[in-house]
């Protein structure tokens, strides 16, 4: 058994999340970790809201609120959300626990004595008519480097190049549309191109990565230059330094923190577990962890915090850029084994934006709409390699034509033939080629389905698992047992409906990384108890260091299905099934579309 960490983009909370957001970081993550439990591996999925940097603080001031609020608010409904989805977290948790900030300021003090933080004097953006402090992110101009009208004060979403604000053509403030001032401010920077042979070296030993993902990365580092990480605020992680971890007006940047989110983490689950020092299994470079795998799942916008801004920080923590050094009270750090980055989710032919109403948010989806169509959407047509588009009427195809019509139907025809006939599983008899070949088919799917999981094809995976249900429902009309109406033909049509349940047994294994909640459903449907697709679960926790309490979400996952054909039990009872997923009117798409109008 090994390793494995499933560290998933921390979703930011200052508003609830959209189905954007969960097809490029939660769903992806969830069907890999499921999988890889089920074939024998110890996974840790970690994961929390980011919480900190100036967008809160701006949007908690309009608000009334102090930023604690703000984010008390929202990481409550995100992590209800990622529940109502079914994400197996071993801990969703956020980044303003007493734990993280330990953490962060470890790293912060291992970079700093080994000589990869450095003090420099820098431009800040003042609001002229305020003379507060303007975020990053909150200043607008034209990119220096392709001409993109639209960058942003600490990144181009074109170019995908990182940015400061004073290297914008014609900034402008996104608050009021006033000209910033810029005057100087001293703060401190990673000196990333301390690093950058580090980094090219571990880059050139990445195999498999996704073309984008690596050529992307490689190209940022023929132009590497220090990232300040801190910076002019008043909400965040202090910097642990004399002199400066008291001051009010300085913070460590909140890009900084969230990325050590993954270690804190899992530093913070290992401390709730009642063994401390177990995160090392999964971390420690030159210990325990040494073998453990590490996969990152991600939107393309954040792929240069995890390929290039994250292992710098490892690196740099861990003694190994130019500059030398000894690995920080942690020890030496796994770097990524594979940053999983998927593109962009549209809607309807227009990019998410909550602002303009483009959007259509978790909860209101799980509202009106199963878990598991959703999930199923992400896994068949998500934007697992190239951005593509939700539409009302491609959803509604896909929840009726597959899974009602395919999947749906094999399970409901095959359970209620063989309850009504027999009342509970059939024994086979003697099987025939037609039989044999199916039942081939169904087992096969374990090797070819998993691999593909291991290689982040899940489109492909979930494909080759419906073809093992169309495969089925294709033997069961050819066999056709309803015909068998004569007692002497009853061992014949029991041997049908015990093989076709056989697969459907298998099918629901290869799709329960993808389907849960439904798997769990026709697990019980075939006579089967206990807990088939482990669940998370809300708990609502004490801060380990003093803080408020606050909910994470968590889970058991030692139990459940594991990634193999289990033979199904003759003479296990069956009831008449009900239904496992909703055929959905045509008419939905209309009522969604006009919700969308406004």
């Amino acid at each position: 058994m090994s390793h494995v960490l499933a560290a998933v983009a921390w979703p930011y909370a200052n508003g609830p999340r959209h189905i954007g957001h969960v097809s490029g970081f939660g769903v992806p993550a969830d069907v890999f970790s499921r999988y890889m439990r089920m074939a024998g591996h110890d996974v840790l999925m970690v994961s929390g809201t980011d919480e900190h940097g100036t967008p809160i603080q701006v949007q908690a001031d309009s608000e009334g609120l102090t930023p604690r609020q703000l984010a008390d608010r929202y990481n409550r409904v995100i992590v209800e959300d990622l529940h109502g989805l079914g994400l197996s977290y071993d801990l969703f948790t956020r980044t303003t626990t007493g734990n993280h900030y330990q953490v962060v300021q470890d790293l912060f003090d291992g970079l700093y004595r080994n000589g990869y933080i450095i003090a420099k004097t820098t431009l800040g953006a003042i609001s002229p008519s305020t003379g507060r402090t303007l975020p990053d992110r909150y200043i607008e101009g034209t990119c220096p480097i392709c001409g993109y009208g639209s960058a942003r004060g600490d990144q181009c979403d074109n170019c995908g190049n990182q940015l400061d604000p004073e290297q914008l053509i014609n900034p402008r403030s996104r608050i009021n549309g006033e000209t910033p001032e810029f005057v100087e401010t001293e703060h401190f920077f990673l000196d990333l191109p301390a690093v950058a042979e580090a980094l090219a070296a571990w880059l050139d030993t990445r195999e498999g990565w996704r073309p984008n993902v690596l050529r992307f990365s490689r190209n940022l580092l023929d132009d590497l230059q220090p990232r300040a990480i801190t910076r002019d605020l008043e909400w965040g992680v202090p910097i642990p330094l004399d002199g400066w971890r008291d001051r009010s007006d300085k913070r460590i940047y909140v890009w900084f923190d969230a990325v050590i989110g993954y270690l804190s983490a899992s530093i913070e689950w290992a401390r709730r577990t009642g063994d401390p020092s177990a995160w090392k299994k999964w971390w420690s470079a030159e210990g325990e962890g040494k073998d453990a795998a590490a996969y990152y799942f991600m939107g393309k916008d954040n792929i240069v915090f995890h390929s290039v801004i994250w292992p710098a920080i490892l690196l740099g923590y861990s003694g190994q850029g130019s500059r030398g050094g000894s690995p920080g009270d942690l020890g030496a750090l796994n770097l990524p084994t594979e940053v999983v980055s998927s593109e962009f989710l549209t809607m309807e032919g227009r990019k998410f934006s909550s602002s303009r109403q483009v959007v259509i948010y978790v909860r209101d989806f799980l509202e009106r709409y199963d878990a598991d169509a959703l999930r199923y959407f992400i896994a068949v047509a998500g934007p697992e390699s190239q951005d593509t588009d939700f539409t009302w009427a491609e959803f509604l195809r896909r929840n009726n034509d597959e899974l009602v019509a395919g999947w749906g139907n094999l399970v409901n025809r095959s359970i209620s033939m063989a309850a009504k006939n027999f009342g509970a599983i059939p024994p086979a008899v003697e099987l025939t080629e037609a039989d044999e070949a199916l039942l081939a088919v169904a087992r096969a799917g374990f090797r070819t389905v998993g691999e593909l999981i291991e290689k982040h094809r899940q489109k492909q995976a979930i494909g080759e698992a419906m073809r093992v249900v169309a495969e089925a429902n294709k033997y069961l009309s050819e066999q056709a047992p309803w015909k068998l109406k004569d007692a002497a033909d009853k061992p014949r049509m029991g041997t049908i409906l015990h093989v076709a349940l056989q697969v459907v047994s298998d099918a629901n294994t290869l799709l329960t990384p993808f389907l849960p909640h439904s798997a769990q459903k026709v697990h019980e449907l075939l006579g089967g108890t206990g807990v088939h697709a482990p669940m998370p679960a809300i708990e609502e926790v004490s801060d380990l260091d003093g803080g408020p309490a606050y909910p994470v979400l968590t889970g058991d996952y030692t139990v459940g299905a594991r990634w193999e054909s289990v033979p199904i039990e003759a003479g296990r009872q069956l009831q008449a099934p009900k239904p496992v997923f909703r055929k959905l009117e045509p008419s939905i798409v209309d009522e969604e579309l006009s919700r969308l109008a406004g």
